[in-house]
């Protein structure tokens, strides 16, 4: 006579106690759908992102100098220029983690060498630099040269073009946090592209940017990005901020 196929729990009861009997997984299974990524349209406000800050629009309202007065750096069509001699400007906000956008162009007019020859800087809350410098077949200290972190890490390639060209940077930073007692807990990152080009790759900042000595961290919130000035006309153009969440 045929044989009666086993019930259910035929088929439960013989499941020995140490193997566990388990259903084959479903591609569903490992699908997440909360929660939904925000919609962004990258190039919504004249090339930046439509929810970034943008911190130039054809005038400096959104910067100043250290004293608080207003920014009289030199403004053309779509850019702006250092005027040596006035000093750095800061945005009036301050600002945590960002995704920073910014474009400079070096003099056409080579004057100088080395650290003279269009030399600037972009520094995340008025402390960590990313050296901007007119780096086409102009040697100088690697650790100084464009796109390092100023005196803490070099470039990982030397990504620059000619003078009179524009170049970008796109800078991810995380700030440093800080215990209740102002002792670091965790060191600042910084991750940069030059021109398209990865050349420092998440790397831990060591403490605020110094020309002489070695850096370290002193306890402070979020602060100003700043532009510097030291002393060529070196220009800015489509400046734009992503604040970032944890």
């Amino acid at each position: 006579m045929p044989k009666t196929p086993p019930s259910l729990a035929a088929l439960l009861a013989a499941c020995l106690p140490t193997v566990a009997c388990t259903a084959e997984p479903a591609p569903e299974d490992s699908e997440v759908w909360e929660p939904e990524p925000a919609v962004v349209d990258p190039r919504a406000r004249d090339g930046a992102p439509d929810d970034a800050i943008v911190l130039f629009a054809g005038d400096l309202s959104a910067w100043q100098h250290e004293d608080g007065s207003a920014a009289d750096w030199n403004v053309g069509d779509g850019w702006f220029e250092v005027v040596p001699g006035t000093g750095d400007i800061h945005t009036r906000r301050p600002f945590g983690d960002v995704q920073l956008h910014v474009e400079w162009q070096a003099p056409t007019v080579i004057e100088g060498d080395g650290q003279g020859r269009g030399n600037s800087g972009v520094f995340l809350q008025q402390r960590y630099e990313v050296q901007v410098l007119d780096s086409w077949n102009n040697r100088t200290y690697s650790n100084g040269q464009a796109a390092s972190v100023y005196k803490q890490h070099i470039p990982l390639v030397n990504a620059t073009t000619a003078p009179g060209t524009w170049q970008a940077y796109d800078i991810i930073f995380r700030a440093p946090d800080f215990a209740d007692n102002g002792s670091l807990i965790t060191p600042a990152t910084l991750t940069v592209l030059h021109n398209g080009v990865l050349v420092q790759d998440h790397v831990e900042v060591r403490g605020t940017t110094v020309y002489i000595g070695e850096p370290s961290y002193s306890a402070h919130g979020d602060d100003a990005l700043r532009l510097q000035d030291h002393g060529n006309p070196v220009r800015f153009r489509n400046v734009w901020v992503r604040e970032l969440g944890d």
